[in-house]
C-alpha cells in the first residue's frame, strides 16, 4: 500500500489533538508546557492503522496564531487533510487561515470532522454543519465527508476512520523521482544513538548506509538508522514519517528548515522565481519589494518580493515574482510555497517555484516573464529546452536540469536524447553533461567569425590568428571547453582552417599590395645573400628606409610562409641555409656519433658564437639534435 500522511488543521482548542489521541491512542503534545497551557505549540507525531491494515503518519499541528509557522511546517508534506472545527464554536480565524495555508500548499484531499458534538444539542449541530458547509463552499473541501464526533464519548469514530479509509484509497500516488529529499522539522539527540533527525519524506527513496547531506549548509554524512512509524527499516520512501539516524553529525548543527538529501543534488539560492497568489483575503494592494516570510519546506526564512510584472498587485492576483531571501534555500520546481506578511503577521499568499537557481532579474523584463510563464506549465521537452536556452553561453547542467524540471533521471535522458537527436542542443561536456542551446552555439560560431573576419580586416599581411588569441575573444560566461567544440564545427563546415597554433576563415587571402610584395623581395634577398651570418633585421629595414611596422608585417608572413626561420627574438635565417646547414650536419652524424661545437662551427662556414648558440639551440628544440654534455647527437626517429 502507497504510504500516506495525515495532518490536521484548525483552529486553536478545537479538539486536534484529543481527536488525534482517541483515533491513534497516542498524545502528540509531549512539551511541558503543552500540557500545562493544555495547548498545542510544536508539532506533534503519531501513526495510525485503519481497519483494512493500511497505516497512515500523522502530523498533528498548533492552532494557536502565534505558532501558525509550525503548522505551515507540518503541513509540508501531507496528502490528506482533517480539518477540526468545534461544533460549539464554528469556523474561527484560525481554521480559515489553516484553510488558505492548505490550499496554497496544493493539498487536494480531506475530510471536516465537527467535534465536540457532545457539548451542543441538535440544533446547534445542524447549525454547525450549515456553518461548516457554506465555508468550505468553492474550495478543495466542498465536496469532502463532514464526520460529526466526540472524542470525549468516542460518537462518531468508526465513521470518521471509515471515512479516513475511503479517502486514503483515493489519494493518487506522489509523482516518481530520483530525488530524495526530507525536510527536517525536528532534531533531538539520543543516547546511545547520536543524532536524529525526522520529517516527511516529500521524494524519493533512501536506505541505511546512504550517503547524505544537510542543505543548505552542506555538512555530510551517513545513514546510520532508519525508523518508519517507531519500527526500523531498511528503507523509507516518499509519503513516509521517517527518523534518520546520523553518524558524525552534533545537533546543534541542524534545524527545522534544513533539507536532508543526496551529495550533489540540490543546489542552494538566494533566490527563487515563483507563480504568487496574492490572497483575496488581503486588506489591500501589494507593492513591489514588501517585506515577507518566505515558508517552504520546513523553514521559514525572511526575504524581499520582488514583483516582475508591476509596481504592485491587488487582492486575488496570480503574478510571477521573484524572492530575495537573507539565507539560501534548497528547492524543486513545483514546490509549493506559503508568504505571510512580515508584520502583522498573517498569511497573504504562496504558489509554485517555477526556477529554484534563477540569476537576479531585473523587473519589467517582457522575455523574462514570459520565460517563467511558460515553464509554469509546458510540456517536458519543451521546458528542458527553453532552461537550456535561457541558460545562454554558460550553459546548464544534468544536476540543474533536475531541479528546474523535477524529472526522475531516466524521463529526463530521455528528453535530452530526443532533443539532442533533432540537434536542438548541444553537449558540452560528458563528464559533467552539460549542456547549450544550438541557437546560443551558432551565436558562438558567429562571434568567433566576426572576430576573424576583424582580424584579418586589420591584420591583412598575417595568414592566421594565433588560436590562444582569438580564445581570449570568446565570450566570458561561455563554458571554456565551448571554444574547442564551435572552432571544431566551423572545420568541420570548411568555413574555418587551423594550421598549427593559428586559424583562418577559409575565405582569406593574404593579398599583397605592390610595395609590399617589392618589400617581401628584398627582405628574401637579404638574408638569402648573409646566408647564416644575418644582421639585425632593424639593420636590413634601416638599410632598405622601409617603414618599421610594414616590414615586420613582411616579415611575419615570411615566417608564416616557412621563408624565413627565427631562431630566438631579433635573429632570423633564410630556410634555404638552414636547410642547407641540416643537410651537412645529416651528412656528418652519418660518419661521426656526435658532435662538438667546434666541429658545428666547421659546418657553419665559421659563423661567429653568437649564432652558434641559437643555431645548436634551435636544432635542440626541433628534435633533430639531443645535448649531451658538451656534444650534440642526432635523435633518432
Amino acid at each position: 500500500m502507497k504510504p500516506i500522511i495525515l495532518g490536521t488543521a484548525g483552529h486553536i482548542d478545537h479538539g486536534k489533538t484529543s481527536l488525534v489521541k482517541a483515533l491513534t491512542g497516542i498524545d502528540t503534545d509531549r512539551l511541558k508546557e503543552e500540557k500545562e497551557r493544555g495547548i498545542t505549540i510544536e508539532l506533534g507525531f503519531a501513526h495510525l492503522r485503519l481497519p483494512s491494515g493500511r497505516r497512515l503518519g500523522v502530523v498533528d499541528v498548533p492552532g494557536h496564531e502565534k505558532f501558525v509557522k509550525h503548522m505551515v511546517a507540518g503541513a509540508t508534506g501531507i496528502d490528506l487533510v482533517m480539518l477540526v472545527i468545534a461544533a460549539d464554536e464554528g469556523v474561527m480565524p484560525q481554521t480559515r487561515e489553516h484553510m488558505e495555508i492548505c490550499t496554497l500548499l496544493g493539498v487536494r484531499h480531506g475530510m471536516i470532522a465537527l467535534t465536540k458534538i457532545d457539548l451542543v444539542d441538535e440544533e446547534m449541530l445542524e447549525l454547525a454543519r450549515e456553518d461548516v458547509s457554506s465555508f468550505v463552499r468553492g474550495g478543495f473541501l466542498e465536496e469532502a465527508p463532514l464526520i460529526p464526533v466526540s472524542a470525549a464519548t468516542g460518537q462518531g469514530i468508526p465513521e470518521l476512520l471509515a471515512a479516513l479509509e475511503r479517502l486514503a484509497a483515493r489519494v493518487p500516488e506522489r509523482p516518481p523521482s530520483s530525488l530524495f529529499r526530507l525536510p527536517v522539522d525536528r532534531v533531538f539527540t539520543m543516547k546511545g544513538f547520536g543524532t536524529v533527525i525526522t520529517g516527511t519524506l516529500v521524494s524519493g527513496r533512501v536506505q541505511v548506509g546512504d550517503p547524505v547531506m544537510i542543505y543548505p549548509q552542506g555538512l555530510s554524512s551517513r545513514v546510520r538508522g532508519l525508523q518508519v512509524h517507531n519500527e526500523p527499516v531498511p528503507a523509507a520512501e516518499a509519503g513516509q514519517r521517517t527518523a534518520v539516524n546520523f553518524q558524525g553529525l552534533e545537533k546543534e548543527a541542524i534545524e527545522r528548515g534544513c533539507v536532508l538529501a543526496f551529495p550533489g543534488t540540490l543546489k542552494p539560492s538566494y533566490m527563487v522565481d515563483l507563480s504568487f497568489h496574492y490572497l483575496a483575503s488581503a486588506p489591500k494592494p501589494l507593492k513591489n519589494r514588501t517585506r515577507v516570510r518566505f515558508h517552504a519546506g520546513t523553514s521559514e526564512i525572511l526575504g524581499n518580493l520582488i514583483l516582475l510584472e508591476a509596481d504592485e498587485i491587488a487582492p486575488g492576483e496570480t503574478t510571477v515574482a521573484q524572492l530575495r531571501l537573507d539565507q539560501p534555500v534548497a528547492l524543486v520546481k513545483g514546490d509549493r510555497y506559503v508568504v505571510r506578511s512580515y508584520s502583522p503577521v498573517r498569511t497573504i499568499g504562496g504558489g509554485t517555484i517555477l526556477h529554484p537557481i534563477p540569476p537576479k532579474h531585473k523587473r519589467l523584463q517582457p522575455e523574462i516573464v514570459s520565460f517563467l510563464k511558460a515553464v509554469a506549465d509546458c510540456p517536458a521537452e519543451e521546458l528542458l529546452e527553453r532552461h537550456i536556452a535561457q541558460a545562454g553561453f554558460s550553459g546548464i547542467s544534468f544536476a540543474e536540469l533536475r531541479l528546474v524540471s523535477a524529472l526522475t533521471d531516466k524521463a529526463l535522458e530521455g528528453h535530452l536524447q530526443a532533443l539532442l537527436s533533432r540537434r536542438a542542443i548541444v553537449l558540452v561536456d560528458r563528464d559533467q553533461r552539460s549542456y547549450v542551446h544550438e541557437g546560443r552555439f551558432r551565436e558562438l560560431v558567429g562571434i568567433v567569425a566576426g572576430a576573424l573576419t576583424r582580424y584579418h580586416r586589420e591584420n591583412p599581411l598575417k595568414s592566421g590568428m594565433l588560436k590562444e588569441e582569438l580564445k581570449s575573444r570568446f565570450p566570458r560566461p561561455a563554458d571554456p571547453r565551448l571554444f574547442q567544440l564551435v572552432l571544431q564545427q566551423m572545420i568541420r563546415e570548411g568555413s574555418v582552417l587551423q594550421e598549427e597554433k593559428t586559424v583562418r576563415l577559409k575565405t582569406h587571402e593574404v593579398a599583397l599590395a605592390s610595395d609590399e610584395a617589392s618589400l617581401r623581395e628584398e627582405i628574401l634577398r637579404a638574408y638569402r645573400e648573409c646566408g647564416l651570418q644575418p644582421p639585425f633585421f632593424r639593420d636590413i629595414v634601416q638599410n632598405l628606409k622601409a617603414d618599421p611596422r610594414q616590414a615586420k608585417d613582411v616579415l611575419n608572413l615570411l615566417i608564416e610562409e616557412g621563408k624565413i626561420v627565427r631562431t630566438k627574438e631579433d635573429l632570423y635565417f633564410h630556410h634555404e641555409a638552414i636547410e642547407a646547414l641540416r643537410e651537412r650536419m645529416l651528412s656528418f652524424f652519418a660518419q661521426n656519433p656526435e658532435m662538438t661545437p667546434t666541429q658545428f662551427k666547421e659546418l657553419t662556414g665559421g659563423a661567429p658564437r653568437k649564432f652558434l648558440i641559437p643555431l645548436l639551440e634551435y636544432f635542440d628544440g626541433k628534435n633533430f639534435t639531443l645535448r649531451v654534455g658538451d656534444v650534440r647527437k642526432l635523435r633518432r626517429a
